[in-house]
């Protein structure tokens, strides 16, 4: 177990393909599978690893995300010693760089008492053991450890994602971009394991030059310099970084297979508990292949759909490839196909939406009485 690990969450990701769902929130605290938020993936990975001690630094949409963390005790994380840290910049600028945020926190790692560091965007939705990965990085001596996914599908997934070029020693080579060129690629992960003593010169260097914007910029164009070398995941991984992404994620977990290695392969994925009613099915309630959360009460069909918690589906509806976040109200004779509804949102009778898998339709939050 790695309790001589602690974990640093950068949210500072980029969110022009999912502006949406992104106006009031980052993405780590969009809802996924109809309980949890992206962040409990990779929160819950640490964790189930035997981290400890985990910071958080936000962008300046905090307020669902710590409304959702809390105290991190669903994580176990609500402790005396270690726990989670929520960390909020204090720039005025709106995007601000991780290498600023690392500088104006660097008190809470100096205090840490872990040698080591795992750092880590949300983004990256998988179920992982971190100690495979952390064995290896210190048995082979590495400055910095980048976990990576080998894909064959780069053409048309993880486009601008880094890609990695590996020699047989797991050495990194050289760092591209994926421009969608060849399916059979080493797509970065964004995970990164190195000594805190490391991280720690690699902040103080970069606000010394000033040149640098992230962590991860500071090692791919260093990797001449430092010894950095690769760990592969073998397992499934999705980036949600656009809305198509988001929307394939979702639909994924309506498959038995991915959901069994998503939510339990290497450990459970805990998020913050809610106590609801069950879901009341109603005469004339019709739900095939879809994932329902609790406190609905649902009257019409519903397929292929994730439905989020105390959504209320009248009579006459009909819903199919949809994903509906929580308290949100479909009204009688409703047809929505391809469909993203977010929070709160009362959706007027007879109301007939249709996207499609590429670009689905999405309802922003807080809309009442929408009618198309």
């Amino acid at each position: 177990m790695l309790e001589n690990y602690m974990g640093i969450l950068m949210l500072n990701e980029r969110e022009d393909n999912i502006k949406s769902l992104t106006k009031s929130r980052p993405i780590a605290a969009i809802p996924i599978g109809g309980r949890y938020r992206i962040i409990d993936f990779v929160l819950s990975n640490m964790v189930n690893s035997g981290i400890h001690n985990v910071g958080i630094f936000t962008n300046t949409k905090s307020r669902s995300l710590v409304d959702h963390l809390g105290s991190g005790k669903p994580w176990d994380l609500d402790r005396k010693i270690n726990g989670l840290y929520v960390f909020n910049h204090t720039s005025e600028r709106s995007e601000l760089r991780d290498i600023d945020v690392l500088n104006d926190n660097m008190e809470y790692i100096y205090k840490s008492k872990q040698d080591y560091v795992i750092i880590s965007s949300s983004y990256m939705l998988c179920n992982m053991d971190y100690n495979e990965a952390a064995i290896y990085h210190e048995q082979s001596g590495s400055d910095v450890t980048v976990l990576y996914k080998k894909t064959e599908t780069g053409k048309s997934d993880y486009l601008s994602c880094s890609t990695l070029y590996i020699s047989e020693e797991n050495k990194i080579l050289s760092v591209g971009k994926n421009i969608g060129s060849s399916d059979k690629i080493n797509i970065s992960m964004e995970m990164f394991i190195m000594k805190k003593s490391t991280l720690i010169d690699i902040v103080k260097k970069s606000k010394q030059t000033g040149y640098h914007n992230s962590i991860k910029e500071v090692i791919y164009e260093h990797i001449m310099k430092l010894n950095v070398n690769a760990f592969e995941f073998k397992g499934y991984i999705k980036r949600i970084d656009s809305l198509k992404n988001y929307y394939t994620a979702n639909m994924d977990l309506l498959n038995t297979k991915v959901t069994k290695e998503l939510f339990f392969s290497n450990g459970l994925i805990y998020t913050k508990n809610k106590n609801e009613a069950s879901t009341k099915y109603f005469n004339g309630a019709k739900v095939n292949n879809a994932l329902i959360s609790n406190g609905c009460i649902l009257k019409g069909k519903i397929q292929n759909s994730i439905i989020s918690r105390s959504v209320t589906v009248h009579e006459e509806v009909e819903i199919e490839n949809c994903i509906i976040f929580e308290n949100c109200e479909i009204k009688k004779g409703c047809k929505l196909t391809n469909v993203i509804i977010d929070r709160n949102v009362i959706m007027g009778e007879n109301t007939v939406l249709k996207g499609s898998d590429d670009f689905p339709v999405v309802i922003e939050k807080k809309v009442e009485q929408y009618q198309f």
